[in-house]
């Protein structure tokens, strides 16, 4: 973890300040600083029902708009995000003072705050995939701790208070951040410049890489949503499940800073859902036969889980946008409309039928076992290797979140020469032009593979040679394996066709690449190369 990555920084405050909010007014469809006998059933499930079919449909409207029209990336709409989440949080205040108008209030208000956070949601993610690796994931990790942090704060405020606070400082306070945070965004960036109709195919493969971490992000969503929805008839329940998952968060956020310090961590939503999926499913199997207490601790467990997965998936978003050029909003899109649609699901099913039964059979235990009918085939659909081999026999590899930590040797497969000592018959490309988007394409030969834990494929010498270049230089999985491929004399176009992204990534690629080698041409990297050693 570079010492840049941990100073304080515009986007880490206010994206925290962006999920006290969203935790204290939309998570769940509670309302957990307004008086008590304003949470009516009738009331909280009619402002659920607005909020989450808004929340949803954005995000179903965000996957198909960022493909057809890719030009509305550029646009970062703040003040209409936050003015939609201000008009819904002065609107949901105003029932208090306007009882005769309930039901329109609630159901405005939950409209104007699904739309408006969803629309915020989109400008972190779009924030937060146009900045390193490195600085992205930290800002998050560190953002969705001083989240939990902030929410526990405004219990010390009194609560006829903090509901005015809201609108009135909070939401003000975090447009500004997210404000002064796009102004360090280079919109010239090829996942900006992507204009998706033009190469489809690099859609389609994204689709057929994610399907699986989708569907298992879906699984969770829906058991979390159930329990959410069983639990919630409470307010007593509803405080014990809100304070136990954040906190729940804020430990998982330690834990996982604290291990980066020590540790490198190369994982995907993949794994993680995986990690998580016998949590999960044991709580499944016991959830029907849980009163009181347990319930409510099902739920807290089963929602901060799914917390945990929110951001693994905007990890995973950012890290797509990144490998691949893609539009930063497609993947986020596609994962949130897959997670929040089946929690939603599951919420309302678990809220119905709490107290039917069928043939003796409880719904509560039907439910169950549908939800972990769903972690099942999740899971069977995402067996076998991590990194799998794909329909046409190419090596398939997620695009792996990398938390390298700098207590990791950089050196470990071997050491960089002096150049004056590089043998010249092993200078790889050296018959290359200048120029990053040659056209010769030098065929390569069959060689036998083998993948590594973080997703670099190891083939020959030269393999290895760049993942030397990749642990001194701090290249990215992605990055290295441009960087042999160019080493090897394809062509951008070849390029752009093996690994799935379009030529003007290849190209961002290539250039960040020289940039970290400090080097301006194919045949300056040809020759930095041989100046590696690799241990054989």
């Amino acid at each position: 973890m570079e010492k840049s990555t941990l100073e304080p920084h515009a986007s880490v405050v206010g994206f925290a300040i962006f999920l006290a909010v969203y935790a204290s007014q939309v998570w769940g469809g509670v309302f957990p600083f307004l008086p008590t006998d304003f949470q009516t059933s009738e009331v909280t499930l009619t402002f659920y029902l607005a909020q989450s079919l808004a929340f949803c449909t954005s995000y179903v409207a965000s996957a198909f708009g960022s493909y057809y029209f890719p030009t509305a990336a550029r646009r970062m709409l703040v003040k209409l995000s936050i003015s939609l989440a201000l008009v819904g949080s002065c609107l949901i205040i105003a029932v208090m003072y306007v009882p005769a108008f309930t039901l329109a209030l609630i159901i405005g208000g939950g409209a104007f705050l699904g739309v408006g956070c969803a629309g915020i949601f989109m400008l972190w993610q779009r924030y937060f995939s146009a900045i390193p690796a490195p600085q992205c994931n930290a800002r998050l990790i560190s953002g969705t701790a001083l989240g939990s942090l902030l929410y526990f704060a405004l219990y010390l405020i009194p609560d006829s208070l903090t509901a005015f606070l809201i609108p009135v400082v909070l939401l003000p306070l975090c447009a500004l951040c997210l404000s002064l945070s796009v102004r360090e965004m280079d919109f010239e960036q090829s996942m900006f410049e992507d204009v998706p109709r033009e190469h489809p195919q690099v859609y389609s493969r994204l689709l057929h890489d994610f399907w699986r971490s989708a569907g298992g992000l879906g699984a969770l969503a829906f058991a979390a949503g159930l329990a959410r929805g069983v639990a919630i008839i409470e307010p007593d329940v509803q405080m014990a499940v809100n304070t136990s998952s954040m906190a729940g968060v804020l430990v998982a956020c330690a834990l996982l800073a604290g291990a980066w310090r020590f540790f490198s961590l190369r994982f995907s939503l993949r794994t993680a859902f995986r990690v998580v999926y016998p949590v999960i499913f044991t709580g499944l199997l016991l959830f029907p036969f849980t009163q009181g207490t347990g319930l409510t601790l099902f739920a807290s467990v089963a929602y901060t889980v799914f917390s945990i997965m929110v951001l693994v998936m905007m990890m995973q978003a950012a890290q797509i946008a990144r490998d691949r050029g893609t539009n930063p909003v497609f993947a986020y899109a596609f994962f949130g409309a897959c997670a929040y649609v089946p929690q939603a699901i599951g919420f309302v099913l678990g809220w119905i039928t709490i107290d039917v039964d069928v043939m003796g059979i409880g719904k509560v235990a039907i439910l169950s076992m549908l939800a972990a009918y769903a972690l099942g085939m999740s899971l069977y659909f995402s067996a076998g290797s991590l990194l799998g081999t794909s329909k046409d026999g190419v090596p398939r590899r997620d695009d792996q979140i990398e938390l390298v930590s700098p207590k990791e040797k950089r050196i470990s497969t071997g050491s960089i020469m002096p150049a004056s000592t590089a043998t010249p018959s092993t200078t790889p490309g050296k018959t290359a032009k200048n120029a990053p988007n040659q056209t010769e394409s030098t065929p390569a030969k069959p060689v036998k593979q083998r993948v590594r834990a973080d997703g670099i494929t190891i083939t020959d010498r030269l393999s290895k040679q760049c993942l030397v270049l990749k642990q001194e230089y701090g290249l990215s999985a992605r990055e290295t394996e441009v960087c042999e491929l160019i080493a090897r004399g394809r062509s951008v176009a070849a390029i752009a066709e093996e690994l799935f992204v379009s030529e003007n990534t290849v190209r961002t690629h290539s250039k960040h690449i020289y940039t970290k080698l400090d080097i301006h041409s194919r045949q300056e990297l040809g020759e930095l190369i041989s100046t590696v050693n690799p241990t054989l």
